[in-house]
């Protein structure tokens, strides 16, 4: 074959290769908008024992048309402390069903209507308004692509069965590592297994390659699968990663299991007699049957899958801290009808947890002033993780207070519960000000402004004072509250007089041209977050001088602790 013939072959190639992966991805999306959400949900609720996680994992992945993106929505999940690593476990397995319906539709063979398909598709899109109908235009416009991309690649690889080179490399298929080894790298290359299995069904249409060859391929593709998922788990908690591996372990004995089969049994001429005279049917049959049959074998032992995850993947020191849960609020007094002393107890936790809170609040607040003397995308990341953790937090202290309330409780337990949850409200916009004080280190890295030397220790200023306002909330010194709000009003006073005396610096620098404009309005606006973060910190001190809050004891009339050496101390 001459370079002029190699460009005839490649060139279509190419393109039948680029219309089936965006086609693919078309199909997808609109898929996952149309019912994106309602999955979700759906995959949070219903994972309550291995079958019906099993029916959502499939019945999921089936409608997106992508185990990627299920195996990656779980890891999130997993990550989150919504789902737990044995519902995954039960999900990933139905995602490796659902995944099989591509290849079941390419095994069709409808490319001759692919056209019409994709026609129709683009008219919803460009001809109505609906959003439910583009959607729907989305995915037929998608599937149509998908098929005409296929046919551009089938025609394009017809003159390779000629060529002996091609014929004898795709004879080395036969050996098993190689072809598995194939089927892992094109797959995790490209990311999706679908669209590597449809590319070797359209090879196995042209008749170049057959199921005797292209078996292993298969079995490897199922495992370069998993690559997304394990990307997705990069910087996740330990659990979520252990998903991922799951992931993987599930299409690893799933190919080493029938490896064997395949060298002791005629699995191979059985799938070829389902469909003789249909190539691409033969692939998407072992494909179905892999994934049917490895997930009965593995569906009795996936909590012993799970041990084993934990074993290869044993727990580090401060794991726990990545994934977003209540450590002190206990959801069983939801449920017992607020029996004597639940009351009690729930002001306790409560007290526990807010702690927690505002000790999240207190890093972010570190984190962002630091960030704007050196910014980098580890620190922004910190901070990000801080301000998703204590929304979280707000949310769920808020979901308890708002189920306890209902309880009979003296008057004093009242007016603490509402002062927690004033005070959960304050700490969590002082989280949202770190955030606002991060975006303006990114903002000036942007921009490549710099704030000059002296506003920068100006910055530092600002940073010790807010740390130490905090350090009296949430430290033991030994005052009780009527000195607390002292302090406090001090500090707010003193954080006021610092925004002052800090704009009047900046507009001395702007008249000697000693910082830029743009910088200044940055700074205008941290200093806008720094002064608010002084109120906020107020009426914290506040709202616990009102409540009383240090006279609320503990059943064994110990008082509840407030430093971070006896919260590490209660935690364990």
């Amino acid at each position: 074959m001459n370079f002029s013939e190699l460009s005839e072959f490649i060139l279509p190639l190419l393109g039948g290769l680029a219309l089936f992966l965006y086609g693919m991805k078309m199909m997808s999306n609109g898929l996952e908008a149309a019912a994106g959400d309602k999955l979700k949900g759906l995959l949070e609720k219903l994972t309550t024992n291995r079958f019906s996680g099993l029916a959502v994992g499939t019945g999921i992945t089936a409608a997106v048309q992508s185990s990627s993106a299920t195996t990656v929505m779980v890891v999130g999940f997993v990550n989150s402390g919504i789902m737990t690593l044995a519902q995954a476990t039960w999900v990933i397995m139905g995602a490796n069903i659902g995944t099989n319906i591509t290849s079941q539709l390419i095994a069709l063979d409808i490319s001759a209507l692919a056209p019409i398909i994709a026609i129709v598709g683009v008219s919803l899109i460009v001809f109505l308004k609906s959003k439910k109908l583009h959607h729907i235009g989305l995915i037929l416009a998608g599937l149509g692509i998908l098929f005409i991309g296929m046919s551009m690649m089938s025609g394009a690889m017809k003159p390779l069965r000629d060529e002996p080179f091609f014929i004898n490399m795709m004879t080395q298929f036969t050996n098993p590592l190689f072809g598995v080894m194939v089927g892992v790298v094109f797959t995790a290359l490209i990311q999706s297994s679908s669209a590597s299995v449809g590319i070797l069904q359209s090879l196995a249409a042209t008749g170049l390659i057959g199921l005797p060859s292209a078996i292993f391929v298969l079995f490897g593709q199922n495992i370069g699968t998993c690559v997304t998922a394990a990307l997705a788990s990069i910087g996740t908690s330990r659990n979520a990663k252990r998903a991922a591996m799951i992931h993987l372990l599930f299409n690893v004995i799933g190919t080493f299991v029938f490896s064997i089969i395949v060298r002791l049994t005629p699995f191979e001429n059985f799938v070829m007699s389902l469909t003789p005279d249909r190539p691409a049917a033969q692939i998407a049959n072992a494909h179905l049957i892999f994934n049917v049959t490895t997930t009965l074998m593995l569906l009795p032992f996936g909590l012993y899958l799970v041990k084993l995850v934990h074993k290869l993947l044993p727990d580090k020191p401060g794991d726990e801290d990545l994934i977003q849960c209540v450590r002190y609020l206990d959801r069983s007094l939801l449920k017992n009808e607020y029996s004597i002393g639940s009351i009690t107890i729930f002001i306790i936790q409560l007290r526990r947890e807010i702690d927690r809170m505002l000790t999240m609040a207190r890093e972010n607040i570190d984190r962002s002033f630091l960030a704007i003397h050196s910014n980098s995308a580890t620190l922004q990341e910190e901070i990000e993780t801080g301000e998703d953790y204590i929304d979280y937090l707000n949310k769920e202290i808020s979901f308890f207070i708002s189920h306890m309330i209902a309880a009979e409780m003296s008057e004093k337990e009242s007016i603490a519960i509402n002062a927690y949850f004033k005070i959960t409200g304050n700490i969590e916009r002082i989280g949202d000000h770190a955030m606002n004080i991060a975006g303006y280190a990114n903002l000036l890295e942007r921009k490549g402004l710099r704030l000059s030397d002296k506003a920068m220790g100006e910055v530092e200023q600002m940073r010790e004072t807010c740390l130490h306002s905090l350090d009296f909330l949430y430290e033991d010194q030994g005052l009780n509250l009527d000195q607390l709000l002292k302090k406090m009003e001090e500090a707010e006073q003193l954080m006021d007089d610092m925004t002052m005396e800090f704009r009047n610096k900046q507009i001395d620098r702007m008249i000697s041209g000693e910082c830029s404009g743009e910088a200044c309005v940055i700074y205008a606006e941290m200093l806008t977050d720094f002064e608010r973060l002084g109120d906020h910190l107020l009426n914290i001190a506040q709202t616990v001088s009102s409540a009383k809050l240090d006279e609320m004891k503990r059943p064994d009339n110990l008082c509840i602790p407030t430093t971070n050496k006896e919260l590490v101390e209660g935690a364990k």
